[in-house]
């Protein structure tokens, strides 16, 4: 037998291993209709989240070098799963095969595409993720999710405990904070590690923009569905552009701290993006990360139009300084100002696409290599930790927010159903309001 037959067998070896549950019963071998075979060397994957993201996630995934092919979809609107595959089997006509009984709709439509795959693409608002991710490591599947993993204490709860589980299962998780995986942060970041600039004592880090995408209300939407239409501007759905967005930024600030922060505090507002279209999100966050041995980030994240652009971080040490952005070198200086080391993005391969290329390569090969949500969800906390200091305006400490049980989610996940948060007679949503609001 030649060495490809030896890598294909324990590729295959691999995927029944992982797929089984847990416990010592063997009790799921895909021997269900599109499911995996012992004799197929085909990897199957479902795409759990049909908009653009998703769609842009499935496609990465259809363009590694590995053999895949996507089998089942899901989506909570028809319109946009019928968008999406349009869109996938055009472009990947032999990797697409996804007739209608594999197209799921509705609330409970990801279990089912679930279970007919290999690894299952997560990329749907962030409120559902702890949900999908605890059924997807339940089944036994591999994992590619997006960022944000939770938009609350609870659901960062939830991430972990499923997180230890798929560690136990030996099921990678990539997940789709893409900094990680572009070659100027990690070239950069493995210097800092080695003592390049010394101990990081300080640092700044920034998104700050225009914002987003709206969707208007229309005709005849009940209240669930605008929200979901419309999902950034609800934090059961969103958790605000500092967890949705800045946790980027936020997660490169404990990725070079090697640390999370023990305590958060800040201020915020909605000073521009004030209408009814907005939900209740805040559209600036100024806040500081403080770490156990006294060091401080700042953090800045804001949507503002007209106003100066930045997103990058920045970060002081001992013995010197760095500079890194998604879109320009990650530059080190020592303590006089001189350049020590300079890696510029020109060249580097798209981290949205190295994402996808090693997750498939290590499943390919049979090796358990990722498991990021453990990180991801505390970063996330990091971030959710910024929204409870901007809302309550108090200082939030780690443990608290780990432990608090505020719960976004809506009691009932159905189209007449009421979330939570409702507007009043004109529109309009309750704004937290800073040594008002009550976040803990």
């Amino acid at each position: 037998m030649n060495n490809d037959n030896l890598s294909e067998n324990k590729r295959r070896e691999f995927l029944r291993a992982t797929a089984l549950v847990t416990g010592g019963v063997m009790l799921n071998q895909f021997a269900f209709a599109g499911g995996h075979s012992s004799n197929d060397d085909t990897i199957k994957i479902a795409l759990i989240g049909c908009g653009d993201r998703g769609t842009g996630a499935a496609f990465q995934a259809l363009s590694t070098k590995a053999n895949l092919k996507l089998v089942a979809m899901a989506d909570a609107f028809e319109d946009r799963l019928n968008s999406s595959y349009q869109k996938l089997s055009e472009r990947f006509k032999d990797k697409v095969d996804v007739p209608k009984d594999r197209r799921f709709v509705g609330f409970d439509a990801y279990e089912k595409a679930i279970a007919l795959a290999d690894v299952v693409l997560l990329v749907t608002p962030p409120g559902f993720r702890p949900m999908h991710f605890e059924e997807a490591v339940k089944q036994g599947k591999h994992v590619f999710m997006e960022k944000p993993v939770a938009v609350d204490a609870p659901g960062v709860r939830k991430v972990l405990a499923a997180a230890e589980i798929a560690k136990q299962k030996k099921l990678n998780v990539v997940v789709g904070l893409q900094r990680r995986y572009q070659t100027n942060y990690r070239e950069t970041i493995k210097r800092i590690e080695d003592g390049a600039i010394g101990d990081i004592v300080s640092g700044q880090v920034y998104w700050n923009s225009g914002g987003v995408w709206v969707k208007k209300r229309q005709p005849n939407q009940t209240e669930m569905e605008y929200q979901m239409r419309n999902w950034y501007y609800f934090n059961w759905l969103c958790g605000d552009h500092i967890v949705e967005q800045h946790v980027h930024n936020i997660d490169v600030a404990n990725w070079v701290k090697n640390a999370y922060p023990i305590s958060v505090q800040g201020t915020g507002s909605r000073a521009w993006r004030t209408g009814k279209d907005y939900g209740e999100i805040y559209d600036n966050h100024a806040v500081e990360l403080t770490y156990a041995d006294g060091s401080v980030i700042y953090s800045q994240c804001r949507h503002f139009e007209g106003t100066a652009n930045r997103v990058d971080e920045t970060f002081q040490g001992t013995k010197g300084r760095t500079y890194m952005s998604a879109g320009h070198n990650g530059v080190l200086w020592n303590s006089k100002g001189k350049e020590i080391f300079s890696h510029p993005t020109k060249g580097n391969a798209n981290p949205y696409q190295t994402e996808h290329d090693e997750l498939f390569d290590a499943i390919s090969k049979g090796q358990f290599k990722f498991w990021d949500a453990e990180r991801v969800a505390k970063s996330c906390l990091t971030a959710i930790m910024g929204r409870y200091a901007t809302y309550s305006g108090q200082v939030i400490k780690w443990d608290a927010a780990l432990q608090a049980n505020n719960s976004l989610m809506p009691d009932i996940l159905d189209w007449n159903a009421k979330p939570k948060l409702l507007p009043d007679e004109n529109g309009l949503y309750a704004i937290a309001l800073p040594g008002k609001t009550k976040v803990l």
